[in-house]
């Protein structure tokens, strides 16, 4: 491999990392990933640093938690001066793009992307930030609810099928012109599907591939309203569990749906991994696989994410190096960790803000020759009435809050975390470990005048900037229609060498 080999990052959304034990569970029909894992180092467990769609991949763009980015929310601005792995790589003299989803709020929609081929699919403005001042109180118009769930089913396109065939055209398009030759630099592309997150809407050839599948079935049955932690039932009221009256049929076809779209975004990553060979540069190119938060798909009576059990929290992560044998790592990581890493794998220094990071460099635990540190977590957005934060080691997960109890679960024996261990006497000395640890790490109190203070300031400027004339944040991809196929200032024979790949054969 090259000091500077290309760099293909592959993300999807909302995967729930349980499926992904050593690559996709034996009973998803995942065909390209299966391909992918044999070869790569996979990750079996890996965390969001936040499980939620804008603060995960801020966290995951650039090795830092909420707390410093202060992308707390789906609402909340990513600063511009918060470098990131595209800033790092592209001051490094790498072509960085991104095609898909990364759920930038502000007005910088790029964050060291030299381009971006697609929009995003969710808005970029400050219409959904929660409100701590008014607990309890539900947005309908953006908040989740369980409609996702009894509407699953069969559709040949939808919102979000439209939205990742485009990525996907537009992902497979610039491997192609990047095979051509016309930039000598190295490269990063940054391809991001929307898929598997609900709604659970697939094609029915996706969908046919699950009928009479045992998955339908979650692990964990529902778990009645009073006897839940008090953080899930503020979940369960957000997604308005009232007025929606979920069967066992419901849960099944939610599931089914889900498992349909991986099968569904797997079909795009072979498209993708395709052309890549193709084209001949799969033997100089880093395959990053990671998603930016779980979904809890019914288990425990609990959907999406928003929390820290492993459904929410824990995601597939698994990285093909060329000249890397595939291995399994069991090792706790977290997606703060692909910055560092990637910027390792380039040849770039980042010590000069090692201090601003909280990812760690996975590579000499890839090659087993290092380790991990304790992976935090952090979770400040709607279904909380104050900061979440968490800690996993190797043995034993750490959820704290200052407006709840706290929860210590041994995922050793006891891997579905039905018991809280934080009153066992048995369990003093890791609790006590674990909460200090917190304690050094975080103020609780601070983290939540922090939030209290962004969230007060952003519905001041939304309301302002929807009154009178509107300009939107949303990225407006730019196509140049005078310099694509042919026009009358290209020489014709110059045009169709330059545009084909290989030449001469």
């Amino acid at each position: 491999m090259s000091s500077r080999p290309n760099i293909l990052i592959l993300m999807v959304d909302q995967f729930n990392g349980t499926l992904f034990p050593d690559g996709p569970a034996d009973f998803l029909h995942a065909p390209h990933l299966a391909d992918l894992a044999k070869r790569s180092v996979r990750f079996a467990n890996t965390y969001t640093a936040s499980p939620l769609c804008a603060p995960a991949r801020a966290s995951f763009m650039s090795g830092q938690l909420p707390s410093r980015t202060r992308v707390y929310d789906n609402a909340a601005e990513f600063a511009s001066d918060i470098p990131t792995y595209a800033h790092h790589l592209r001051a490094a003299g790498y072509q960085t793009s991104l095609s898909g989803k990364m759920h930038f709020v502000g007005p910088d929609q790029l964050h060291g992307f030299e381009e971006r081929l697609t929009t995003d699919i969710y808005p970029a403005d400050f219409g959904w930030t929660p409100d701590y001042r008014k607990p309890g109180e539900r947005i309908d118009w953006w908040y989740h609810n369980l409609g996702s769930v009894t509407g699953a089913g069969v559709a040949e396109i939808s919102n979000q099928m439209e939205y990742d065939d485009e990525v996907a055209y537009n992902a497979t398009r610039r491997l192609y012109d990047l095979s051509r030759g016309h930039d000598d630099r190295p490269w990063c592309l940054t391809v991001s599907f929307t898929h598997p997150h609900d709604p659970y809407v697939a094609r029915r050839k996706y969908w046919d591939l699950y009928e009479g599948c045992e998955a339908l079935v979650p692990s964990v049955p529902a778990i009645p309203y009073d006897e839940q932690d008090p953080h899930s039932r503020r979940l369960m009221d957000a997604c308005d569990h009232l007025a929606f009256d979920i069967t066992d049929e419901n849960v099944a076809r939610a599931r089914q749906g889900y498992f349909a779209n991986i099968s569904y975004v797997d079909d795009k990553i072979g498209e993708i991994l395709d052309v890549l060979e193709r084209t001949r540069m799969a033997d100089n190119t880093v395959i990053l696989f990671v998603s930016d938060h779980g979904d809890m798909l019914g288990e425990r009576g609990l959907w999406f994410k928003m929390n820290f059990f492993e459904g929410s929290a824990r995601v597939p992560m698994m990285m093909a190096v060329p000249g890397v044998e595939g291995r399994l790592v069991t090792t706790p990581v977290s997606t703060l960790d692909v910055t560092p890493t990637l910027a390792g794998l380039a040849g770039i220094d980042i010590s000069t803000i090692a201090d601003w990071t909280d990812g760690e460099d996975l590579m000499p635990l890839a090659t087993g020759k290092g380790g991990r540190g304790i992976v935090p977590m952090e979770y400040a957005a709607e279904g909380t009435v104050s900061p979440m934060i968490g800690l996993r080691n190797e043995r034993y997960k750490l959820t704290l809050c200052e407006a709840d109890p706290p929860i210590l679960t041994d995922l050793e024996a006891d891997p579905y975390e039905m018991t809280n261990l934080a009153d066992d006497p048995a369990a003093a000395e890791i609790l006590s470990t674990l909460s200090e640890e917190a304690a050094r790490r975080w103020d609780l109190s601070r983290f939540d005048a922090a939030v209290r203070e962004s969230q007060a300031r952003r519905h001041i400027v939304y309301a302002a900037l929807r009154n009178g004339a509107y300009f939107p944040w949303d990225y407006q991809p730019l196509q140049k229609a005078s310099e694509r196929y042919m026009r009358n200032h290209m020489d014709l024979n110059i045009l169709e060498e330059s545009q084909r790949f290989p030449r001469g054969e």
